[in-house]
């Protein structure tokens, strides 16, 4: 590479003593090493900001900020505020990095002109140990890049808040994190980048997604609030989109949250986001599992008088990363027999937002 342009990693950590470190070791190594690491210590009440002064007390690109709580948003606002790169990469505290990410993505950026903003890649997703559970969706469906407003607007395929890197420029252009969000802060931001930038993808699965249950249910009905928030600014800027494009965004959405909902044992809530999901498209009563899910879910509620909740288990122990990246080829869903009828309604629809891209 001619040059070594610096990347900025931003981290808002709040009570993340189980995963910080897994964190800022998948930072530790990686195979770029023109980093700085700013972490935000959100008025922790843990170890977090012990564990973190022992990393740069070792290593002078890891820096420590504290501050009381306000959230995430004003915390990777600070970290962007305190930082001097020419490139923002954030990751999420409990998420990982597999050793080539940073380096990629620079390439990607360096190769680019300036109006591509944002070069992201796809996710696993991680068990609360660790281990690889899944991959990201994302990858079957392909590759979205150049102005991918609308495909953003119908679903955040960034998917989460460790994947994107993005020009200082972007912030200078659309604004900081808005810290009136308490949730899908990141989608918001994205959002805003993609109404005046490009965005580009490494097509490789280089980021460690951690899913944990924690408070699911209170985090479900928060995230609805300000999703309608977010969708109801989008809109308002831009009435060109197809009322088509948010009715099948809300199918998308709260599908999700009724998934999180039932797992969370919540069955009062999955019935309200799997009404909001068919409010105006019926794609989700192509999903066979819907009508497992909803007879469990009545099963459950009338003999739950009668059951006694089990005690929860011990968190469990910190994972340990692989060693390389992993490299996975995106494969075509069409080719899958696996695949039912609402993934190839949501596949068509995926492709049919694609087509509206230009890179």
């Amino acid at each position: 590479m001619s040059s070594s342009p610096l990347v900025s990693v931003v981290i808002a950590a709040y009570n993340a003593e189980a995963f910080i470190s897994d964190a800022l070791d998948s930072i530790q190594a990686q195979t770029y090493p023109y980093f700085e690491v700013i972490v935000v210590d959100d008025g922790s009440s843990d170890r977090t900001a012990e564990i973190v002064r022992s990393y740069s007390q070792n290593d002078d690109r890891f820096r420590l900020i504290q501050q009381e709580n306000f959230g995430v948003a004003a915390s990777r606002n600070l970290a962007i505020q305190q930082s001097s790169g020419k490139y923002i990469a954030p990751i999420d505290a409990d998420d990982v990095w597999y050793p080539k990410r940073l380096e990629k993505h620079v390439q990607r950026l360096e190769a680019s002109d300036e109006s591509v903003g944002l070069v992201y890649s796809w996710s696993m997703y991680l068990t609360e140990s660790g281990k690889i559970r899944a991959y990201s969706p994302f990858g079957q469906l392909g590759a979205a890049e150049g102005n991918v407003l609308a495909i953003l607007v119908f679903y955040n395929f960034l998917d989460n808040a460790s994947t994107a890197m993005f020009r200082r420029s972007c912030i200078d252009a659309v604004g900081n994190y808005n810290t009136e969000l308490k949730t899908c802060e990141d989608w918001d931001l994205y959002v805003r980048i993609a109404e005046q930038y490009r965005f580009a993808i490494v097509p490789e699965y280089l980021i460690g997604y951690r899913q944990y249950s924690g408070s699911m249910s209170t985090k479900c009905v928060t995230m609805s609030h300000f999703y309608e928030l977010i969708m109801s600014r989008i809109y308002q800027r831009h009435p060109e989109l197809s009322p088509s494009i948010r009715c099948w965004a809300n199918t998308v959405f709260y599908n999700n949250l009724l998934s999180k909902s039932y797992l969370a044992g919540d069955y009062a809530l999955m019935f309200r986001w799997i009404f909001y999901s068919l409010k105006g498209d019926y794609a989700l009563l192509l999903r066979p599992g819907i009508y497992k899910v909803t007879l469990v879910a009545i099963a459950k509620t009338l003999t739950k008088p009668f059951l006694k909740e089990s005690p929860k288990q011990p968190t469990s122990k910190r994972s340990h990363l692989p060693e390389t990246v992993i490299e996975v080829q995106p494969s075509n869903p069409l080719e899958s027999k696996f695949w039912k009828p609402y993934d190839r309604v949501i596949l068509h629809r995926w492709q049919k937002m694609v087509k509206t891209t230009q890179i």
